[in-house]
């Protein structure tokens, strides 16, 4: 007869952009394993919901963010991951605008900050791994389809969203070409707006079409 004692965890690794660098939120942890260490924002999933719903409510309930992009990213399931207990954890990636997060801290945790991926700190579980999966899927989906939406603000200029793609992917793109090639998607469309409190010339504001995920070709 199978016998398991088996927990499952949602981690959400959550990305956005702090003066032009991709920025992931993580933890310090204050209690053993991995006491001091970082580690992604995890939680278990309740006896009454999927793992998407943990995600989600746990993504709110710590940042104030509602209505944020999030995407089932892997499983990870190595029964050495937490010296506790065997733990399944169900990895998400979620893109949000740095202007609508409200962090709050929580139990077992005595920070709670961005950290740039280039340099991150020693880190607890798997996590290392876990991000760096979802930083590979972040580039690929970047190279076509328009989430840049969800890491942007509402209202940006060409300019902005060109640094989007450049950071995310590390690659420069020709700026003629580059706002060429966005003119013929269709995705984005003038505000009519322009920037306020800049001591150059203000620039043209815009926003997308719509909030639906959408498969183009940016590359």
């Amino acid at each position: 007869m199978i016998k398991q004692k088996i927990l499952v965890t949602v981690d959400n690794v959550i990305f956005t952009l702090i003066q032009d660098q991709l920025h992931v939120l993580l933890i310090k942890r204050d209690i053993d394993p991995f006491k001091n260490q970082r580690s992604i924002p995890w939680w278990f999933v309740l006896d009454n919901e999927d793992c998407d719903t943990a995600a989600y409510r746990e993504l709110e309930e710590k940042t104030n963010v509602k209505n944020v992009y999030l995407e089932q990213l892997y499983t990870f399931s190595d029964p050495r991951r937490d010296p506790r207990w065997r733990v399944i954890t169900v990895a998400y990636m979620a893109l949000v605008a740095r202007e609508n997060i409200f962090i709050k801290a929580w139990s077992y945790t005595s920070e709670v900050k961005f950290f740039p991926i280039a340099s991150l700190p020693k880190m607890g579980f798997d996590h290392k791994k876990v991000i760096e999966y979802a930083i590979q899927r972040l580039k690929w989906k970047m190279e076509y389809t328009n989430l840049s939406q969800f890491i942007l603000p509402a209202k940006f200029t060409l300019s902005e969203l060109q640094k989007v793609y450049e950071i995310i992917l590390n690659k420069k793109f020709d700026v003629r070409n580059f706002r060429k090639k966005i003119d013929s998607l269709h995705i984005i469309k003038e505000t009519w707006e322009k920037e306020i409190w800049v001591q150059y010339r203000p620039a043209k504001l815009y926003k997308f079409v719509d909030k639906k995920v959408k498969i183009i070709e940016i590359i």
